[in-house]
């Protein structure tokens, strides 16, 4: 009887310890890239060429067991718990915290991020950047996870790694390309829980860095070539890259006739305008309605396979992203959106890139800490910070359908019918139908930057979209700002 109770005591001993362990797991999510530099500078690095050494890394082949493989190495109640956790990241409570959270930290870039003459428009992949955020946090501990967490879903999600996989996995699925990779400095060891989460959670496996031009390439290839020469040079004193890509084109599911295309204006404000070419629909197929809150008009334009451009455009001046933030939801917008109606659309062709670095930016959101003094342990041993956060992206609009490109890297260094006429700054997001998940967002005030700017009234009585620039005409649907 003694040695039964004695027995069962210990059965129940080991349970717990295990659930205490399994308790302190992190999940990781999908990354972008990160260099990590320790706060005491080692040897210079060669911004071309590093020296090849022996390493247990490869460049292209994996270094990991599979996920199955990993999991056999777990007790009962851990993989209990485990599939309970991937359960919850799969429910659909989950996925629209995640979506919710990824348009919060979207219009939070978008309302710190500063336009210049030489780059007046912004566009941004919230979902690449958060990527990026997301696996930084698979390896940091204490204060600085419960940092990074807050800023990610606000300590919402109990499951968070497993239900940004979901989503992740979704997306690909909806032919949304999204690379992932982890380039490590020759010789630098990651823990291998941090390494076996990022492959398990973003599919982000490990690889030797050798040179500058390998980035560069990978990115190049993962992006379609949309974005080339990504980085200009290697970090001083990197030890390792989290990046990720993420690329799109869809088609229209109604394209334009490009033999409509012609020369029109945008408005850039009340007094000035800049030529562009105009794609132009007599019957287009539009859902579209105004939204007085916003004093904006909301438009969706679909694409084939369950993505969508969301188009909000203030019905005068500029955008002001400070004074539309707290209003903007483009879940809710989505969501009131009427039948489609034969609407006379006006949309302007553009091709557009952006380039960013996001420390700055970060640091006004109260993420300066991982920049000064994060506690990465969970990553690697030793002191590291993140150095740089880096974000390209490129977006065009055609007769065909759409193309966006994204990368991210983290550094870590030691009455006719209606008319819509989309001729004013307006914000944008490529939407994923099927998650509500904003992929990219952004601000279009000129479509066209290099061409030169004109006053109102250059062109005569009559501007170039066609239409009387009369008081009478600029109430209606896009035409000049009051």
């Amino acid at each position: 009887m003694d040695l039964r109770l004695t027995l069962l005591l210990i059965c129940l001993c080991s349970q717990g310890a295990i659930s205490v362990e399994d308790t302190n797991k992190e999940s990781v999510p999908l990354v972008p890239l990160i260099p990590l530099m320790p706060s005491n500078p080692i040897e210079n690095v060669d911004n071309q060429n590093i020296p090849q050494l022996e390493n247990e890394y490869t460049t292209e082949a994996p270094i990991l067991a599979t996920t199955a493989a990993i999991s056999t190495n777990r007790g009962p109640l851990e993989d209990e718990q485990n599939e309970e956790c991937w359960s919850t990241g799969r429910s659909p409570q989950s996925r629209e915290v995640l979506a919710a959270a990824i348009q919060k930290l979207g219009v939070q870039l978008l309302q710190n991020l500063e336009t210049t003459p030489e780059q007046p428009n912004i566009i941004i992949s919230p979902f690449s950047i958060l990527l990026a955020l997301s696996q930084l946090a698979l390896g940091a501990v204490n204060e600085t996870r419960e940092l990074l967490m807050h800023h990610l879903n606000e300590n919402t999600l109990p499951c968070y790694h497993e239900s940004l996989n979901n989503i992740f996995m979704q997306l690909r699925n909806n032919d949304l390309q999204i690379a992932t990779r982890i380039f490590l400095r020759q010789g630098f060891q990651l823990k291998q829980n941090f390494v076996d989460n990022s492959r398990r959670f973003y599919d982000s496996d490990p690889a030797v860095l050798e040179s500058l031009q390998q980035i560069n390439d990978w990115v190049n290839n993962a992006t379609n070539g949309k974005i080339t020469d990504f980085l200009t040079s290697l970090p001083p004193n990197f030890l390792v890259m989290l990046i990720n890509a993420v690329h799109f084109k869809g088609e229209w599911k109604s394209r334009f006739d490009p033999r409509f295309t012609s020369r029109g204006v945008f408005y850039l404000d009340d007094k000035h305008m800049v030529d562009v070419e105009v794609m132009e629909n007599a019957k287009h197929p539009l859902s579209l309605f105004i939204d007085n809150e916003l004093e904006a008009q909301v438009a969706r334009f679909p694409f084939m396979k369950f993505m969508s451009l969301l188009v909000v455009m203030p019905m005068s001046g500029r955008v002001n992203i400070s004074s539309l933030s707290e209003k903007l939801n483009f879940s809710d917008l989505y969501n009131r959106l009427p039948k489609e109606r034969a609407v006379q659309v006006k949309v302007p062709k553009f091709k557009l890139e952006y380039s960013q670095e996001l420390q700055e930016v970060f640091i006004k959101l109260g993420l300066g800490e991982i920049f000064s003094k994060p506690n990465l342990a969970e990553m690697a041993d030793g002191p590291m910070l993140v150095s740089s956060v880096m974000h390209k992206s490129y977006m065009e609009i055609n007769e065909e359908g759409a193309e966006a490109a994204a990368a991210t890297t983290v550094v870590i260094s030691r009455a006719s019918n209606p008319v819509f006429q989309l001729t004013r700054p307006f914000v944008f997001a490529l939407m994923d139908d099927m998650t509500q998940v904003p992929i990219f967002m952004g601000v279009i005030n000129n479509p066209n930057p290099g061409a030169p700017v004109l006053q109102r009234g250059e062109h005569g009585s009559k501007d170039k979209v066609g239409f009387p620039m009369d008081k009478n005409h600029a109430g209606s649907f896009g035409g000049p700002p009051k």
